[in-house]
């Protein structure tokens, strides 16, 4: 099976040759038949193409719901991808029923997708099966003629699928039992870890070349990449990063927080480690993207976008993160470069040709510090931000100790406010310390018009900004209405 990809696809089993950077969506839709995937946006935006995404976890299964229309088919090699056809039984199953009950579904061209995410969230144990995590469920699906109301109605029932206790840890063999999946879930890991050793003898993993001296595409979570070119990428030389081991985990080593390249935002954000050091991230992250792109998006993929409205790139370099390459050569050293001296330019940054982005780490935060993040969009939720912008502070004793300040969307790259920091670092807490930093801040950055807002908008959303973190961060000492009052 060299060069092949073998995965499930619902309860069969698939081999394909089919070009490892060919979209799932497309070899649903163009191959296996399974056409109840709809192709929508292509974007990641609608949810119209999602499916979930099984990978053995131990003794078990975890499963994701992910857009396919972002997702590379050698990807999900040696993993089971359940579409809506495999979601399909002789009766409809609590989710449908619901939907259908409700009058959840008009065209019906949303509702494949929706079924899956919401099915995807009864299979998963670490979310609450309530009015929120169907919302949660939700967040990646546009619906255009039925709204929301109708597919939140039927939240009550599903509570009650599962029974007391939520299934825990068996949920998938709960939800079988309960008539809520085909019975062929309760095969699956046993017939992943068949597959795993059958891929483990394959000779070279499904890497496209097409014959080029170096890859074309280092495909992370694909996420921006597929949405820029994707019409280039099914038949260009691809490296498919995810198949690589060593890339994803989260550990506290020698007092830095180590994150492999690839960790995901949805990992990241709920990681009980990152929790303790940044308890409002599951917040901030559902600002970001839809849950079913935070499945895929990674850490390492939104720092070389190098974009300078990077929404976790704001958040990592105010954490003084330090990236680790490894070069094209494997037996060369490894090299960190810090964050803040990364970017040179916009889409220019210290990475030579062929350089692999393996390891983003941090130092863990004094202990008493804390950690903010806002970001000002045309949507609130689920867009491209105008104006982002983290910090992390330590005071005591009324005194500001320590202080690390970005904004995103005024500057060509992601910006670090060294003058401001400078100039707030070993001052009072207090309002007029905080608006003489403010006027620093303004004349630090040099935001410009576009599609987004004008410069003079950006001035004004960076001002808001800060004075956001301070008054959320420190609200015994800081009021809005002060600021409001002093300007």
């Amino acid at each position: 099976m060299n060069g092949e990809t073998l995965f499930l696809l619902n309860d069969r089993e698939v081999r394909t040759d089919a070009p490892p950077g060919l979209l799932v969506l497309d070899f649903l839709r163009r191959v296996a038949g399974a056409c109840g995937t709809k192709e929508g946006c292509k974007e990641g935006d609608c949810g119209a193409c999602a499916v979930l995404v099984g990978e053995l976890d131990g003794d078990r299964v975890r499963y994701q719901p992910v857009t396919s229309c972002l997702l590379p088919l050698g990807e999900v090699s040696g993993k089971h991808v359940v579409s809506i056809e495999g979601l399909n039984m002789d009766q409809l199953s609590p989710v449908q029923a619901a939907i259908v009950r409700e009058g959840g579904t008009q065209c019906g061209f949303c509702t494949p997708g929706i079924v899956v995410s919401i099915s995807g969230l009864l299979m998963d144990e670490t979310k609450a099966v309530d009015l929120e995590g169907v919302k949660y469920a939700l967040s990646g699906h546009l619906c255009r003629c039925t709204g929301y109301r109708s597919l939140k109605a039927g939240v009550g029932e599903l509570e009650r699928i599962l029974g007391p206790g939520g299934g825990g840890d068996g949920r998938t063999a709960a939800l079988v039992a309960a008539g809520a999946l085909p019975a062929y879930f309760t095969e699956i890991p046993q017939r992943l870890r068949r597959m795993r050793e059958a891929i483990a003898e394959q000779s070279s993993p499904p890497q496209s070349t097409n014959g080029a001296a170096h890859p074309q595409y280092f495909i992370a979570g694909g996420t921006d990449l597929y949405v820029q070119q994707g019409e280039q990428i099914p038949e260009a030389a691809v490296v498919l990063l995810g198949r690589e081991e060593g890339l994803k985990g989260i550990a506290i080593d020698s007092g830095r927080v180590r994150l492999g390249a690839l960790t995901t935002f949805e990992e990241f954000a709920t990681h009980p480690e990152i929790l303790k050091l940044i308890p409002g991230m599951p917040g901030y992250n559902r600002l970001l993207a839809s849950w079913q792109v935070r499945n895929r998006a990674t850490l390492a993929g939104n720092i070389i976008n190098a974009s300078p409205i990077g929404d976790m790139t704001a958040l990592l370099l105010a954490l003084e993160t330090e990236l680790v390459f490894r070069g094209s050569d494997i037996d060369a050293e490894l090299r960190t470069v810090p964050m803040k001296s990364f970017y040179h330019g916009y889409k220019k940054m210290d990475r030579s040709a062929g350089e692999v982005l393996v390891e983003v780490n941090f130092p863990v935060p004094p202990q008493g510090s804390k950690i903010h993040f806002e970001k000002v969009s045309k949507r609130t939720c689920l867009d491209i931000a105008s104006v982002n912008s983290a910090i992390r502070v330590l005071c005591q004793n009324g005194v500001i100790d320590d202080i690390q300040i970005t904004l995103g969307g005024v500057a060509p790259i992601p910006y670090f406010l060294k003058n401001t920091c400078d100039f707030l670092n070993r001052k009072p807490l207090n309002l007029e310390t905080v608006m003489a930093g403010i006027s620093v801040s303004q004349e630090e950055i040099a935001p410009i018009s576009d599609v987004r807002g004008s410069a003079g908008y950006k001035q004004l959303l960076a001002r808001q900004l800060l004075i956001a973190h301070f008054t959320h961060l420190f609200p015994e000492t800081l009021q809005v209405r002060d600021f409001y009052e002093a300007y």
